[in-house]
């Protein structure tokens, strides 16, 4: 009886001991304060016997020296299916050399830096060696070799255990879960077939898009990928409240919808080719999903193949991208086999976080003021997309490149963000959507009709929206007309892909001339060069006007060396009265600038990079 005491005395001076510990760490910053970060994974595989040979307090100490980051993600958990660190709960690597993630955690902690784990979800190679009867089935009745069933016992046998060892033993501060919507395949198991005859009462199980049915069985597994997320989410918060969770690019382009899991940010790794173009893309949904997010640059490109780290001044700029739209920035690096870090290629990194922190006063968490709404169709997306959450931007991807080489600020968003309060843009574009909704069409009708301007591009789009506002379109001509209180424009040929292509000055000018028609006074005009976006928001009662070059080629050059600076770029901001300063950050440069008929005007020489002025 006395060693039981003994025992349980010992135990409650070693808890209070590890809370006072715990006291003297620094506060991490949660995920939605964070701004930067940086993400390490390795995929560990069969290969790997010393993990945590060369994981020592020294490299992590000299990660958050250089790079001073507010989290880290680390790997724990790849495509693969093998652990990186000694799990209890699930797959182990082969061999280990002390426990890594326990210094992980300690060196972060004692330096007030958030600790996230990269772990592979619905994709998962090793728990189907293990286990094949938790794989997805496929039409032709084989069993998928890496994907996991979102309808099956996975769930619960192993990804909800280890995320909450991850949490309860490990302390780390949350999960960045890869391989999740977009790795998500239709299911032709018996249970998933059952529930969808169930669900739908449709008794005809569509092998292919050409057969009946077809979107109610995507339908049903979009459903069905849900309900996987919000079940692992709410069993892990059950236990663990302040576990943080992120579900690698759900709830962005790749899953084009509104926000219906309680994830704690949304994040994805945007293309480490064509990056400008894919951030640009990427964070302009993000930032109105309503809730925090973040997107990762790869640190490296493929052109050149196999790799090659980009330079800093690339990773800038591709920083400059989102930030200048208010969300949070990390890079990707790879660890190597044995777990450790490449600690001479993160030099570049501190050079980048060096220039982000300089800008974190005026961007971060910045709101984008109304003016240019682009559509990205849900409708569409779920109709025409050819897998269940694919990149699928229809020709929406070319027609907003050609909008921000015109300089218009934009927001790209879905029906269900966009339609409870349509009057607050001044423009919507809609551009070469195969499906939009008949309700979704009469409210964008009653916009224009209310006073809205209303831009359509494309053949058949403009004449599904002609016919129904009552109007001839003149061919392949512009028309441009009231309608009561507003007005509407046509664009009746293709401009997304084509423009894409190859950035034509002649398409991007017709383009430009209907926004101007329909939206003659934008609240930020730039001129002097296209090759500069232009973002325009508030944070702290200010207005920001955001200047990110972007001169150059991105589609076909995978390493950047140097940027050519755009400028000089004249500026009109309209204000109801005049400001008090204009400055010109992070260089803090107060400008000089002229004040009539409603507009500061004024002259910004040259921007390297990314520029801010803020207006008081």
């Amino acid at each position: 009886m006395k060693k039981i005491q003994l025992c349980l005395i010992l135990l409650v001076v070693m808890s209070a001991m590890e809370t006072l510990i715990r006291a003297d760490e620094p506060v991490r910053l949660r995920r939605n304060q964070s701004f930067l970060g940086i993400h390490f994974d390795f995929h560990a595989g069969t290969d790997c016997t010393e993990i945590g040979k060369n994981t020592t307090p020294e490299m992590i100490h000299t990660i958050i020296n250089m790079v001073h980051p507010d989290y880290i993600q680390t790997d724990c958990k790849g495509h693969r299916g093998f652990s990186s660190y000694p799990t209890k709960m699930g797959n182990q690597a082969p061999g280990f050399v002390g426990d890594p993630l326990r210094i992980w955690r300690e060196i972060t902690a004692q330096h007030g830096v958030a600790l996230y784990m990269h772990y592979s979800g619905v994709w998962d190679t090793r728990a189907l060696e293990l286990h094949p009867e938790w794989a997805v089935t496929l039409a032709d009745n084989s069993h998928d070799k890496e994907k996991t069933s979102v309808f099956g016992p996975y769930v619960d046998k192993l990804l909800v255990p280890q995320l909450k060892e991850l949490a309860g033993e490990y302390g780390v501060d949350g999960v960045w879960v890869d391989g999740e919507c977009w790795a998500t395949v239709p299911d032709y198991g018996e249970r998933a077939m059952r529930l969808f005859k169930e669900t739908t009462g449709i008794n005809d199980i569509p092998k292919s898009a050409n057969d009946p049915y077809w979107y109610e069985w995507m339908q049903f597994h979009r459903e069905g990928f849900r309900k996987y997320l919000r079940h692992y989410v709410a069993a892990v918060r059950s236990e663990y409240p302040d576990f943080q969770i992120c579900s690698n690019w759900a709830f962005t382009h790749h899953m084009a919808e509104p926000v219906s899991v309680a994830l704690d940010f949304l994040s994805g790794d945007y293309s480490p080719n064509n990056s400008i173009n894919a951030a640009r893309y990427a964070g302009r949904y993000l930032a109105s999903q309503g809730i925090p997010w973040d997107l990762m640059a790869w640190s490296f490109s493929h052109a050149p193949f196999p790799r090659e780290q980009k330079p800093a001044i690339q990773l800038k700029r591709e920083a400059a991208v989102v930030l200048a739209l208010g969300g949070g920035f990390q890079a990707y690096y790879t660890q190597n086999r044995d777990g450790s870090v490449r600690l001479d290629e993160l030099a570049v990194m501190a050079e980048v976080a060096k220039f982000a922190r300089e800008r974190q006063p005026y961007c971060h968490h910045s709101v984008q003021i109304p003016q240019v709404a682009l559509l990205l169709s849900t409708s569409d997306y779920q109709r025409s997309a050819g897998s269940l959450f694919p990149q699928y931007k229809g020709h929406s991807q070319g027609v907003l490149q050609c909008l921000l080489e015109s300089q218009h600020s934009v927001d790209l968003m879905g029906e269900e963000t966009l339609a409870p309060d349509m009057s607050r843009f001044p423009l919507i574009v809609i551009p070469e959507w195969k499906y939009i909704s008949p309700a979704f069409r009469v409210d964008l009708i009653a916009y224009a009709k209310g006073g809205g301007s209303l831009l359509i591009i494309g053949q058949e789009t403009s004449k599904q929206f002609a016919e129904l506002a009552g109007i001839s379109l003149d061919g392949d001509k512009q028309t441009i007309r009231q309608l009561d209180a507003g007005k509407i424009g046509f664009l009746p040929f293709a401009v997304g892909d084509a423009y894409e292509k190859d950035g034509s000055e002649t398409l991007r000018n017709q383009v430009n001339e209907a926004v101007r028609l329909l939206f003659p006074n934008p609240p930020v005009e730039v001129s002097g060069s296209p090759w500069v976006d232009v973002s325009v928001s508030r944070l702290n009662g200010k207005r920001m006007v955001h200047l990110v070059n972007t001169s150059g080629d991105h589609k076909n050059v995978g390493i950047l060396r140097s940027i050519d600076p755009v400028g000089p770029l004249k500026v009109s901001i309209r204000c109801e009265q005049k400001p008090s300063q204009i400055t010109l950050q992070p260089s803090g440069k107060t400008c000089d600038f002229t004040y009539s008929d409603g507009k500061a005007q004024l002259t910004v020489d040259a921007v390297e990079i990314y520029e801010i002025l803020v207006v008081e």
